[in-house]
């Protein structure tokens, strides 16, 4: 690690940080709201992004800084089990492409902002609109947390916020400046902010890893001596225990197997997955972004071979910060003025979800909350300006917890909001195709699979802690170690089946479902070639194209 602040990659990170944060107001007037006062305009940028709007915005929203520094981390500290993030997110693009669609439609035939709202409106069931909605935004907020501990890594490397001794206040002054920003021009602009700050975010991540895969392992001696000397880094014991391998052996391969199912399953129903999806203007938005955004898949495989250039870098040593890997790696490879570019690649990459994630736990608050349960005659405005205020409480929470929790407590709390996020499948995914789950019995498949799932996860111990040391335990009847959520599921789907099988035979309430076959077919209007997106910009005096 370089001593003292590296000014160079500080001037060039300032310079994109600040480039971003006039993207980020000016969103405000880039395809202007017809009414600013709709959560529809605030919340979904006016449901009216095109294909490749939709496709950066779902790219900045799903792949983010963390991803950036912890996918590589993962494999820096443990090895090939980290890979799973690929297989993932190849797994998920074929089961999205069949229920997308089908949610785009029938949230734009009623107006759903959230998938809560789509549950209400199924199910006619407002505990389970809720419980889907809560579930939303615990699994949301550390997920938000993380972003900020990116951005803290890209800040540590530099060597800004000084040392250890120095005050705390000045130490974190740095984030907390990149958190107002972001504050201020989510508020200002909503939705509309992160998608066109995405443009810019998705160019410098791509430029970063094309030159990192070609120009690190050429300084490095090539990838057989990168791969020699991670195998050697991987071989070093810790009581008897390697570090790592650089394949994923027989006793791993349940839990490398399971958590890229369950993470494929749940990637999507995330809150800030929907917000993107319910933002673009048709289905066939949809249908043509599950074909084109495996592209990152291919960009998340190269990025996690970082992952072996740092241990044959030798970047830290016994002890290290993980998270600070790749970063540092970027410092100890990089000319000081690319450096800087990696960094705003990563901080951007933070900025991107975070203001899409606070955007999406706030319109879960505002909608199936606020509005179901305290203010059900809550006017377009008043929903609006309780979003926009919730979304600045959400960011402050991630804050906090950033400033006050040690980071591998947050990492692990986002491991369990995936088990989490993955109950709310057949409610979500269920209630797209059949009506045949009773609402009651998927409220108890919910709280079976939430309780078995956090139960758990709070049983996994590590060298770091006692409770929530990760996501994997023995899986009933099996005797082999799989992920958490995926076993939770199953309860959860076992749970549902069974009691509706006992509640239609005592022909319980089943609840008024408002949609109709037709509506998750829908189109927005009759089918017609979609329009190129207008090059990314303030239009101020100009009329809107149509569909816009």
């Amino acid at each position: 690690m370089k001593d003292g602040v590296n000014g160079v990659a500080l001037g060039v990170f300032i310079f994109f940080f600040l480039a971003v944060t006039v993207l980020g107001f000016l969103a405000a007037r880039w395809r202007r709201a017809a009414d600013p006062l709709h959560l529809d305009e605030w919340g979904l940028g006016g449901r009216s992004f095109g294909t490749w709007v939709t496709w950066f915005l779902l790219g900045g929203d799903l792949y983010t800084a963390y991803t950036f520094v912890a996918v590589p981390a993962a494999i820096y500290s443990a090895g090939a089990g980290g890979f799973f993030a690929v297989p993932y997110t190849i797994i998920t693009y074929p089961l999205v492409f069949l229920f997308l669609p089908r949610l785009w439609s029938v949230s734009h035939k009623h107006g759903y902002v959230t998938s809560s709202d789509f549950i209400r409106g199924r199910f006619g069931s407002k505990s389970l609109s809720v419980a889907v909605a809560i579930t939303g935004i615990i699994a949301t907020m550390p997920y938000i947390a993380l972003q900020l501990v990116g951005i803290q890594a890209v800040l540590d490397v530099m060597g800004v916020g000084g040392s250890d001794s120095t005050n705390w206040f000045l130490k974190d002054l740095p984030l907390l400046i990149a958190f107002g920003v972001l504050a201020a021009y989510t508020y200002s602009s909503g939705l509309r902010a992160p998608a066109l700050i995405a443009f810019v975010k998705d160019a410098l991540i791509y430029i970063v890893i094309a030159v990192a895969i070609i120009y690190i392992p050429y300084k490095l001696g090539g990838f057989d001596d990168i791969f020699s000397k991670a195998g050697a880094a991987y071989a070093v014991k810790t009581n008897g225990v390697p570090r790592g391998s650089l394949v994923t052996g027989p006793q791993a391969q349940w839990a490398y197997a399971t958590l890229a199912m369950g993470s494929a399953m749940a990637l999507f129903l995330y809150p800030h997955s929907v917000t993107a999806v319910l933002s673009s203007r048709s289905r066939d938005t949809i249908r043509r972004n599950t074909t084109i955004l495996p592209l990152y898949s291919l960009m998340l495989g190269l990025l996690a071979l970082l992952g072996f250039m740092a241990l044959a870098a030798d970047v830290g040593g016994k002890g290290y910060n993980a998270q600070l890997a790749i970063p540092q790696l970027f410092e100890n490879m990089f000319p000081s003025w690319f450096a800087g570019v990696a960094f705003a690649a990563i901080g951007i990459g933070a900025l991107v979800p975070a203001a899409i994630m606070s955007i999406a736990a706030a319109n879960l608050f505002t909608r199936n909350i606020y509005r179901d349960l305290i203010k059900p005659d809550a006017t377009p405005a008043q929903q609006t300006a309780v979003s926009k205020a919730v979304s600045l409480v959400v960011k402050v929470g991630a804050l906090v917890f950033v400033l006050t929790m040690d980071k591998t407590v947050a990492i692990n709390f986002q491991l369990l909001g995936g088990i989490w996020i993955l109950q709310t499948v057949p409610a979500i995914v269920g209630g797209l195709f059949t009506r045949w789950f009773h609402r009651w019995a998927l409220l108890a498949g919910w709280a079976a699979g939430m309780g078995y799932g956090t139960w758990k996860a709070y049983e996994q111990s590590s060298p770091a802690q006692s409770h929530f040391g990760g996501n994997s335990d023995m899986i009933p009847w099996i005797g082999e170690k799989g992920y958490i959520g995926l076993t939770a599921f199953v309860l959860n789907i076992g749970v549902a089946v069974v009691l509706t099988l006992v509640l239609r035979a005592l022909k319980a309430p089943a609840g008024v479902d408002e949609t109709a076959p037709t509506d998750y077919t829908a189109e927005a209007t009759p089918a017609l070639p979609e329009p190129t997106d207008p090059a990314p910009g303030p239009t101020p005096g100009l009329p809107e194209p149509a569909g816009a």
